[in-house]
């Protein structure tokens, strides 16, 4: 009896552990989110834009991601602190030519063209989701987050959270790179 109080902490606690384990030795990463979409068209989006935007403020449509070639789309908030850590990440990614375009996910119009003043404008479009509903059609679990959409309309790749230059490096820019040939 006395073994069975020991052996039953111990069983329970190297099936917990062989159970979280498994995940890893098969190469899987932790911190991925997985997202339905990947290989899917994209969600239908008809946003208005933002007022008192220096650059296009017309905000952005299918046909503005229909682009007949890959673009990125990142969900973005002025009051995001990690939006701001990215974001020269993404002027760098506007310079060196990628189309980007950008969903301003529930937040104040007139704070997030103060923002994009203020940091800069990397978007050729900006849509403007005070509400949060694109947010929820595109599976947005928070800002920021980026897509990477091929010429076709079909979400290929997701990042949720701030981009980095290993991210970048690593992922989006061989994927933009495969999909532009």
């Amino acid at each position: 009896m006395r073994r069975l109080v020991y052996l039953v902490p111990l069983t329970v606690f190297l099936a917990l552990a062989i159970w979280l384990a498994v995940p890893l030795l098969e190469g899987r990463d932790p911190s991925a989110l997985p997202s339905a979409l990947i290989d899917q068209a994209m969600p239908s989006t008809d946003l208005p834009g933002i007022p008192g935007r220096a650059r296009d403020a017309s905000g952005l449509t299918d046909a503005d991601l229909l682009a007949g070639k890959p673009i990125l789309v990142n969900v973005f908030a002025s009051w995001c602190l990690p939006c701001l850590a990215e974001h020269p990440l993404l002027m760098g990614l506007s310079d060196d030519g990628v189309t980007i375009h950008a969903i301003n996910y529930r937040d104040d119009p007139a704070d997030s063209a103060d923002w994009l003043a203020r940091h800069g404008d990397p978007f050729d479009r900006v849509g403007l989701d005070r509400d949060g509903r694109a947010g929820i059609d595109w599976g947005v679990t928070g800002v920021p987050e980026t897509f990477v959409i091929d010429a076709d309309g079909r979400i290929r790749y997701r990042f949720a959270g701030p981009l980095t230059p290993a991210i970048l490096d690593r992922d989006i820019r061989p994927l933009l790179a495969s999909l532009d040939q």
